[in-house]
């Protein structure tokens, strides 16, 4: 989650690249052109291990840095097991931004893969920029959950919550209608649908209290205009947090347990909430169709991430491994040691049917009726 510049961990309009047309018109007009002649069967054949040893030793990532849901310590354990040397470069963006990157370099690829919320894979799909490959243990993923023709999969689970410093706003904030209340105007970090993952599904999460779900937005409409007015200046990060500039800050659970930590660690107060409605919201791996000198180690790596060691390590940083989601492995208490009290998530839902849900109309509700409404 490196600010000041461009972070998939705050929320920025992406206008420059799409404009108020978010994403529709974009994605429908590119075409799939660039380096294809390399895709296809190529993709679709196994990895290559000691091809895959090579191409480790440059490592590049998008929006994957080693404290977001312990990418750092999956990446360790991938080298372990493989016997890699391997030398990772991130650069942290929102999901936007990593696919229409991938676009943008496909005649000069560097990212051989990048961490995307899930309901941005059908957007990477229309782009054309994820290749025909899928691990075999995505099988046991249900529809909605992995790209039908390859390329992305679901990897782990979050929930979006509220962290609160706590030495600056001492009555907490329990639900997200708490928010509304004029006491925490100014204080809320501002956050932004049109190109962020996490700021999308909290728009879901936020639609489900209000009575609605991800097909039927409208209700949470009103309330989100309403939240907009409360929003500050500050962007949402850790210095804010830190510095109560931004002291109300809308993050999964598991990056809000980890910043609470920090906080505390510091001798600051913080508390993390779940509201009482919220919901579970993956997010995926996706690779880049364009990187096809590195196409061995980004399948190996794909492949890993759904193994039972990066399911376990995403579990011990505190997110919900998708493989535990869907009812595929068991934990041990010990890689739970960081979850918030089951007793917290009672009123949690699962999204009924991903592949139903519109990032393009989600997008567009926030821009027309949300904030041009």
């Amino acid at each position: 989650m490196n600010y000041p510049t461009a972070s998939r961990r705050h929320f920025m309009k992406w206008s420059a690249a799409f404009g108020t047309g978010i994403l529709l018109s974009q994605i429908t007009s590119c075409t799939r052109s660039g380096n294809t002649a390399n895709n296809g069967a190529d993709w679709e054949s196994p990895p290559d291990l000691e091809r895959a040893r090579e191409q480790a030793k440059d490592f590049v990532t998008y929006g994957m840095p080693d404290d977001w849901a312990n990418y750092g310590e999956v990446r360790r354990l991938f080298a372990e097991k493989y016997g890699f040397e391997l030398n990772n470069t991130d650069t942290d963006m929102s999901s936007l931004e990593e696919i229409t990157k991938f676009d943008a370099e496909k005649n000069n690829p560097r990212a051989i893969c990048a961490d995307i919320g899930l309901l941005y894979g059908v957007v990477a799909e229309a782009r054309g920029v994820v290749p025909p490959y899928l691990p075999e243990k995505a099988s046991v993923l249900p529809d909605g959950f992995k790209s039908e023709t390859g390329g992305w999969v679901a990897t782990y689970a979050g929930v979006p919550s509220i962290v609160v410093n706590a030495d600056v706003v001492q009555n907490i904030p329990q639900s997200w209608e708490d928010l509304l209340k004029p006491e925490y105007k100014g204080k809320i970090a501002p956050f932004d649908p049109t190109s962020s993952g996490t700021a999308a599904t909290s728009f879901i999460a936020m639609t489900y209290a209000q009575g609605g779900d991800e097909e039927n937005m409208t209700p949470g409409v009103a309330f989100a205009k309403a939240l907009t007015q409360q929003f500050g200046t500050a962007p949402d990060n850790a210095q804010t947090l830190e510095k109560g500039e931004a002291p109300i800050q809308i993050k999964y659970d598991f990056n809000s347990v980890a910043a609470a930590e920090k906080l505390k660690a510091k001798g600051i107060k913080a508390e993390v909430i779940i509201p009482g409605t919220s919901i579970y919201a993956p997010s995926a791996l996706m690779l880049n169709k364009y990187n096809t000198a590195k196409m061995d180690v980004a399948k190996l790596f794909m492949d890993f991430v759904l193994s039972d060691e990066a399911q376990t390590a995403f579990a011990k940083f505190g997110a919900r491994p998708i493989r535990y989601v869907v009812g595929d492995m068991q934990l041990p208490e010990s890689a739970k040691a960081n979850w918030l009290p089951e007793a917290k998530y009672a009123q949690v839902k699962q999204v009924k049917d991903w592949r139903k849900v519109n990032i393009e109309q989600i997008a567009q509700t926030w821009q027309d009726d949300v904030l041009g409404g």
